[in-house]
């Protein structure tokens, strides 16, 4: 099939390499000239596991072009996805569509034949019924309109995209079904994953699965915090409910607050869209308040360790910048909460990550350090925070970690580490739900 995916952002570039892998003939499209010459060249701009591979090896064997020219990449399409960015609205209200009304309008008059026009963008109920409107009023040809949702974790995204747990299309034309189901067939021969339902559906179907596992991870840190206060340790409640096969064990790990692109938008605009109907979802928003206050935890608990407010002359070490594992991507990072509020309480504060310094940098500018890897940042440290838990976090030295500090207290914002031994090596643990070990 040929597939034209207008957007290079993160799920455009996935979406697109990933067609491409299964054969089809895949054009992406962007407006940045810059960014469209640097995926020609072989660059890849963003970091995912894998990525590079998939994108060098298709445009190597000429199933993947990257172009500014929209036109010619729509001409002649079976399959138009629009993958652009929907950012926050203003007032931190709704999601901005101008770029999906954008790319509707230009898709409309480039259209030479029946072609299905799919979102994947994330975007709120009704946007279809708007982008068919559009569509209608520039197109010469006919067309379908669909709700193709993505379901990609950063870090995990290609394998999200080659092995999707479910497929969801939204579509009232069944041309356009029959044309979606082809083109996800070659992902679903050993099981069918594929759910057709009305576009509507499909919209908040998106919406509502962010909202439930953000729910999840705000559910679990609010009660951390009840566990510290009444002498519990969470992570033994978390394998308690998790057992519970109606609960399962997923998104229930506490830690320092969720970030990235998508939870902190996607509830925002679910709970935007809701009063806009006279509804209010107050446990998504409720969610959302509670993610809120959990960016600010570490770092209080580092002023409390320190005796007050001021933290005038103490050196504080991040561990983990990216809002998770397997990305450069800060965006909504808890680490940029953290990092602003220890600078701003004096501390000198200095951080590494193995692959997000310079998007951290690029948020934070000089108001924090960057270090060269992971043990350098701890030279004369007050405090370690654990904020990420990269893989290379997970089991560090840490007697050169003792070594090297100044002082002695860890901040495990993730849990990973063993309070008990931790402790018996001369350390002040603290972490997320659990009770302090005695000394």
């Amino acid at each position: 099939m040929k597939i034209a995916v207008i957007g290079t952002g993160y799920v455009g570039l996935v979406a697109g390499a990933g067609f491409a892998e299964f054969g089809n003939d895949v054009t992406c499209v962007d407006v940045d000239a810059a960014r469209v010459a640097a995926l020609a060249g072989g660059a890849i701009p963003i970091y995912e596991p894998g990525l590079d591979d998939l994108v060098h090896r298709n445009a190597a064997e000429g199933r993947l072009r990257f172009t500014t020219e929209l036109a010619p990449a729509v001409a002649g399409a079976d399959v138009v996805i629009i993958a652009v960015g929907t950012p926050q609205g203003n007032y931190g209200l709704g999601a901005n569509l101008e770029q999906v009304w954008t790319a509707g309008r230009d898709v409309a008059r480039a259209l030479t034949g029946f072609a299905v026009i799919a979102t994947k963008s994330t975007v709120p109920v009704g946007t279809a019924d708007r982008l068919k409107e559009i569509l209608a009023a520039d197109s010469a040809h006919p067309f379908a309109v669909a709700s193709n949702p993505e379901f990609l974790k950063e870090g995990d995204a290609v394998n999200d995209f080659m092995k999707p747990a479910r497929i969801i299309i939204g579509c009232d034309d069944e041309r356009g079904i029959a044309a979606m189901r082809n083109l996800y067939a070659p992902f679903v021969r050993t099981a069918d994953r594929v759910l057709v339902m009305d576009v509507r559906s499909a919209e908040l179907s998106k919406y509502a699965a962010n909202a439930m596992l953000a729910t999840r991870i705000s559910f679990m840190n609010e009660l951390a915090r009840l566990a510290e206060m009444v002498g519990a340790d969470i992570e033994s409640v978390r394998s308690g409910i998790g057992s519970d096969p109606r609960i399962g064990s997923k998104f229930l790990f506490p830690g320092p607050g969720f970030g990235g692109s998508c939870f902190p938008k996607d509830i925002r605009a679910l709970a935007h869209t809701a009063h806009g109907h006279g509804i209010e979802l107050s446990v998504v928003e409720a969610a959302d308040r509670a993610n809120e206050r959990q960016k600010r935890l570490l770092a209080s608990r580092v002023r409390q360790h320190f005796g007050g407010a001021s933290l005038s002359g103490r050196r504080v070490a991040l561990w983990g910048l990216a809002f998770k594992p397997g990305t450069d991507d800060v965006r909504e990072s808890p680490a940029l909460a953290i990092a602003d509020d220890l600078a701003t309480a004096g501390a000198e504060v200095t951080a590494y990550d193995p692959a997000a310094a310079d998007t951290f940098r690029a948020q934070m500018g000089d108001r924090v350090s960057i270090a060269s890897d992971m043990y350098a940042a701890l030279d004369g440290a007050d405090a370690l925070v654990l904020v990420t838990e990269w893989k290379q976090f997970r089991r560090p030295d840490f007697p050169r970690i003792r070594s090297a500090m100044r002082g002695t207290a860890l901040f495990d914002g993730r849990n990973i580490w063993n309070p008990a031994e931790l402790t018996a090596l001369g350390f002040h643990y603290y972490g997320i739900g659990r009770p302090r070990p005695p000394r």
